[in-house]
């Protein structure tokens, strides 16, 4: 039986700046130990070109925040300056300064003339919205000067979880435009790339609805990215997105993360399952059975076996099959005595290595066609369909202690990773790019986790160096100074969300 990975609790809120900071308040898993330090990595080259902005109907007005201290402290107070990003306008320079050491920031303008304005703008959603009066620290350079500076405001709202950015923006005197920095934010809970990137995933979580962007199985994926993330980094600051989430959606659709398409149920079985390795709280583990159970009940003899894709649509796919295995494998590893959840990953396996869906350069097609013959559909070879399986066989294969489906993943691994369909210029690249919908961005998520996973369980690690080269080329070419990802990881697509950011932060787990 794998033992869960527990967390120490903590008991009491810790005001302390130290903690406080870095943890953000969360409910669980905090010590000094444990806490992130600023500074904790080499930020990247700050970005300097910004385009012009246009400004959004506002949304509520500007609060004030306090932290380890409360907005409108002067900037000559910061401990360290470390200039993030910045833009000019009519000659002058409007920059983003951050005191890392105390998650403040402020703005600055020089060359400068009297009568301009530079303020700061703050979001708690990414950038999507920021608030009304939202020239935060609105600042006039006063006459006789060429610069100005804005007091310090905090990037996040501790008390509230509200995890923010900010920018910098100026007007010029008489002048009609207007200029803002790219967002950005204090390297507080990113210090590195995989914090950094769970910690731009997090501002795109709703703590009143327990989603990610409301969007449901891409939720269940980002909860299991960030959950991930706890587990490689140590960085516990935002575990309250297991409890939050369980808390507010339960009930939802039809009661334990169970709704009307299997490989959505399965999606949301298996992140409880990581949240019940990390905390080991038994209800967590009891969902991820539930929902094992419900896509049981539609496994029927429709081709010889297999769960069907939806409760009212008999469809046998890739991906709700995948799922089925590596679900019902991980709670045989994680249940005392258990022979049901073995048997049934076992057989699932056995249909699916038989089915016909995976083809003759071993990558697995979308799913059959029933109604001419069960045969292969030659549907897409989305690249999760190629990741999924590799996570279901390695944690099988300790079910079963099968080192045979070892080589068999590795022979779909190898294959998927050269496939000439999947890459462009050595990047994986899905085959919707750069247009995905809105599904399709989440697609490499599970393709990087499946792989990292079976890397993890072969002796020789072999696909650390290809993990690691598709991590770099994301950060060197998709990401934004706010660090969200691109779609695309050459950086084309212009596209971000939550299923490119937990994708990216999925890439970024599995090559650290």
């Amino acid at each position: 039986m794998r033992k869960p990975n527990l967390l120490p609790r903590r008991t009491l809120r810790i005001p302390a700046l130290l903690l406080g900071a870095a943890l953000l308040a969360t409910p669980l898993a905090a010590t000094a130990t444990n806490a992130q330090e600023p500074n904790a990595a080499p930020e990247p080259e700050p970005t300097t070109v910004a385009p012009d902005a246009a400004l959004p109907p506002a949304v509520a007005p500007a609060a004030v925040v306090c932290n380890a201290h409360c907005d409108g402290r002067d900037a000559a107070e910061a401990d360290t300056d470390r200039l993030a990003v910045g833009a000019e306008l009519h000659g002058r320079t409007v920059e983003l300064r951050f005191d890392d050491s105390t998650a403040m920031g402020w703005a600055t303008v020089s060359d400068s003339s009297p009568g301009d304005q530079v303020w700061l703008d703050r979001s708690f959603d990414g950038g999507a919205t920021w608030a009304d009066d939202s020239r935060i620290g609105d600042t006039t350079t006063p006459g006789g000067a060429n610069s100005a500076s804005t007091p310090m405001f905090n990037v996040d709202n501790w008390d509230e979880r509200g995890v923010g950015a900010l920018r910098a923006c100026l007007q010029a005197t008489g002048q009609p435009e207007i200029t803002c920095t790219d967002w950005a934010r204090s390297t507080w809970n990113a210090g590195e790339p995989a914090t950094a990137a769970a910690t731009a995933l997090m501002m795109r979580y709703d703590t009143d609805n327990g989603l990610f962007e409301n969007h449901w199985w891409v939720s269940a994926n980002a909860l299991t990215a960030v959950i991930d993330n706890i587990r490689v980094t140590g960085m516990p600051s935002y575990s309250y997105v297991m409890e939050t989430t369980y808390e507010e959606q339960i009930d939802g659709a039809d009661g334990q993360f169970r709704n009307e398409y299997l490989d959505d149920t399965g999606w949301w079985a298996l992140a409880w399952v990581g949240a019940y390795d990390l905390t080991g709280e038994e209800r967590y583990l009891e969902t991820a059975r539930a929902g094992a159970e419900h896509m049981y009940s539609y496994w029927t003899d429709l081709c010889g076996g297999g769960v069907q894709w939806m409760v009212d649509n008999p469809y046998k796919n890739a991906v709700t099959n995948e799922l089925y295995i590596q679900l019902n494998a991980a709670l045989h590893n994680r249940i005392p005595d258990d022979n049901v959840y073995l048997q049934r990953a076992e057989q699932g396996w056995a249909w699916l290595a038989n089915s016909g869906m995976i083809n003759g350069d071993n990558l697995i097609n979308d799913g059959l066609d029933a109604n001419n013959g069960c045969v292969n559909n030659g549907q897409t070879t989305w690249t999760y369909n190629q990741g999924i399986i590799l996570g279901a066989l390695a944690e099988l294969s300790e079910a079963n202690g099968d080192q045979g489906l070892l080589d068999t993943a590795r022979t779909l691994a190898d294959a998927s990773t050269t496939a000439p369909g999947l890459y462009q210029d050595g990047v994986l690249t899905e085959p919707c790019e750069p247009n995905c919908g809105a599904d399709g961005p989440s697609f490499k998520g599970p393709y990087a986790r499946g792989l990292g996973a079976l890397n993890e369980a072969l002796p020789d690690r072999p696909y650390t160096d290809y993990l690691q080269h598709q991590a770099n080329a994301a950060y060197a070419n998709a990401r934004t100074a706010i660090d969200m990802y691109d779609l695309s990881w050459r950086g084309l697509a212009d596209s971000y969300g939550v299923g490119q950011q937990h994708s990216a932060l999925d890439l970024l787990n599995a090559a650290r």
